[in-house]
């Protein structure tokens, strides 16, 4: 234990227990007769969500770093070999994404540079296959591997027009004119993305692993800026200590991977290749002394404090992992970034699906709670109307079930306000997606886009922009609204059955739009600063990445809506599940009471063998009180798994 892979494997193992008791829940549910077709679904949905949890964690760089390196030292030694090619000079020239899915084949899959012509991003472009040039590879065969792997490393050469419609050449741009070949050529990447699709262990586990392409693939690719490394939950910013921090490097540092508008959890500095500085002329206090200084710098210059700038040699780590030897692996101080990245990455990941996973079924857990207090306080009210009709005549009897008849009488009448209450609901649901909807949504991403293309002027397109967060912002704060009027209506709804009929009082959960509108709010301060910095000086070169930074941008809001749409969908069956439950089971309890007393009124003998049948019914529902409770704990205890420490495997 202790190396980062152990700890996601750790983290993995508690996982699957979730969805082990999770399971075991439900099939509890099924064999008592307390599932129905809305709890289920609630519970497919958690088993579905923790299934296909995902790890993300993003590697930045400038080529020439020791990036893949790396990647195949943290992640990849057990494999005995390099996974991704490392060598002198560039060997990554697209943003690559390794995963497993298994519902492909093993192989890497790589999307023409030409696709960047157009307004979809890398995301869309999933969706259709055919899109993507697929080289499937041989695991047994290192050639098989090393030839297909290859492939994300090939460049082509374009005239400046296109590498301009590509977006990757700016012809005002010095740094880029000292690009140009002899003949007036650009050299591009051959690929605008990758994706290794390789059975690993980790990935087989939800590991997903983003290696990009250098700095300069940030700026020119939007979807890496405001999709993929704000959500990944580790980014590992590396350098190297040959050749310090560049102006480059400080940059992208601030201003996507740092800055105010990010998470901060998981970012971490590493400074790669300390084995130059190794000197067997130095000693070991004047090579400390020296990283130490080289670690002092570029602190000072990243605004970091220098115990957040990790010293590694990936390279080492790696020979030292395969050959199994610890001091030299102690020396490449692999281990320490490693336990670093464990601490920021694997707590902070459990507790965010730790959180969503013990609302839910906590929630789930009180539903079956209530139901059988329901059932409970229904067969109590039984059997004492039961036993008090020990030694009666039939009189008695028979105003018994005059008076059940009337309580079910009454009980119907609160049904129809029941299904008032449904219409009125249904309306207030549809209002809600009203101001949630996609198809709304998609429209006013089109319009915006349409007026960005025909102005002409910065001004134009800053207006537009600003139109359109402000039309969401306004849309999210209706939801807001909308949502307090539901929550109020169930609470006094809940409230009148509760002092009608004697249902248990349930408090609806509660739902918020904040962390929607705080998504929101980090995508407009992106797109600000995104605009003041590339785009206030508008050029017709300039067009292609605004629009195609728009069309990032726009993906990412849809991604929020989609996600407020199914957390909305959750929240209305959690709030109106309780109320349907307990009516269900309310009305089928007076049904059996009135059964219960016909069968006494018409056969003599019966009151005792019916005592009898409740009684044991009663005994039952103490016993499923008792699962629940132990349901309950074994829940608590799955969630509350900690990640064993290497001292305590050891004892």
């Amino acid at each position: 234990m202790g190396t980062l892979a152990d700890q996601f494997n750790a983290y993995s193992q508690w996982r699957g227990g979730l969805v082990d008791t999770l399971c075991d829940y439900r099939a509890w549910l099924n064999e008592q007769e307390l599932n129905d077709a809305q709890i289920d679904l609630r519970i497919q949905h958690l088993l579905d969500r923790l299934r296909d949890d995902k790890l993300n964690v993003a590697f930045v760089a400038e080529f020439s770093r020791g990036k893949s390196e790396l990647i195949n030292a943290i992640f990849f030694a057990d494999y005995g070999q390099r996974l991704l090619p490392s060598s002198a000079g560039r060997t990554t020239m697209c943003p690559t994404e390794l995963l497993y899915d298994e519902s492909k084949p093993t192989s890497l899959q790589l999307l023409p540079i030409e696709t960047r012509t157009s307004d979809a991003t890398t995301t869309e472009y999933k969706r259709y296959a055919d899109e993507w040039k697929v080289f499937e590879f041989d695991l047994d065969s290192s050639e098989s591997m090393i030839a297909a792997f290859k492939q994300v490393s090939l460049t082509k050469q374009v005239s400046q027009d296109e590498a301009v419609r590509y977006g990757l050449f700016d012809p005002n741009n010095p740094d880029d004119a000292m690009n140009l070949n002899p003949d007036g050529t650009v050299d591009i990447p051959a690929w605008r993305y990758a994706v290794i699709n390789f059975p690993h262990p980790l990935l087989k586990q939800g590991l997903v692993i983003l290696d990009t392409p250098g700095l300069n693939a940030i700026g020119t690719e939007p979807e890496l800026t405001l999709n993929m490394l704000p959500n990944a939950h580790a980014v590992l910013f590396i350098l190297a200590a040959d050749t310090g921090v560049t102006k480059s490097e400080i940059d992208v540092w601030r201003h996507y991977i740092s800055g105010t508008r990010w998470k901060q959890k998981g970012r971490l500095a590493v400074m790669n290749k300390i084995d130059g500085l190794w000197d067997e002329l130095k000693s070991d206090a004047q090579i400390e002394r020296e990283i130490g200084k080289q670690i002092a710098t570029s602190a000072e210059l990243l605004g970091l404090q220098p115990s957040q700038i990790f010293p590694v040699s990936a390279q080492k780590g790696l020979l030292a992992k395969v050959n199994q030897d610890d001091a030299l692996l102690d020396k490449s101080r692999l281990l320490e970034l490693e336990r670093a990245l464990s601490d920021e990455l694997i707590p902070s990941k459990k507790e965010i699906v730790r959180d969503n996973t013990q609302n839910e079924i906590e929630d789930l857990l009180s539903n079956s709670a209530n139901l059988l207090d329901a059932r409970l306080h229904n067969l109590i009210e039984q059997l004492e109307e039961l036993r008090g009709l020990r030694g009666k005549n039939e009189d008695v009897v028979e105003h018994m079930m005059a008076k059940v008849k009337v309580d079910k009488e009454s009980f119907e009448k609160g049904l129809q306000r029941f299904q008032a209450l449904r219409s009125v609901f249904s309306q207030q649901t549809n209002n809600l997606f009203t101001y949630l909807g996609m198809e709304t949504l998609k429209a006013e991403v089109a319009k915006t886009h349409e007026a960005m293309v025909k102005s002409n002027f910065t001004k134009g397109i800053r207006t537009a922009m600003d139109n359109f967060f402000a039309d969401l912002k306004s849309k999210l704060t209706q939801s807001e609204n909308q949502v307090a009027e539901i929550k109020n209506m169930m609470d006094a709804m809940y409230k009148r059955f509760s002092e009608e009929h004697g249902l248990k009082q349930v408090e609806p959960p509660a739902f918020s739009t904040l962390r929607y509108q705080k998504e929101l709010n980090k995508l407009e301060r992106a797109y600000k600063e995104q605009f003041d910095t590339a785009f206030n000086m508008l050029t017709n070169e300039k067009m292609t990445l605004t629009t195609k930074f728009f069309e990032t941008l726009a993906s990412r809001v849809i991604h929020v809506y989609e996600v407020a749409n199914r957390d909305v969908e959750s929240w209305l069956k959690a709030v109106m599940a309780p109320m349907e439950s307990q009516v269900r089971e309310h009305q089928l309890q007076l049904r059996r009471r009135l059964e219960s007393i016909k069968r006494i009124y018409q056969a003599t003998g019966t009151l005792e063998e019916r005592i009898g049948e409740l009684e044991a019914m009663e005994k039952s529902i103490h016993a499923q009180m008792k699962d629940v409770r132990v349901l309950r704990q074994h829940i608590g205890n799955a969630l509350a798994f900690d990640v064993p420490h290497k001292e305590e495997q050891a004892a």
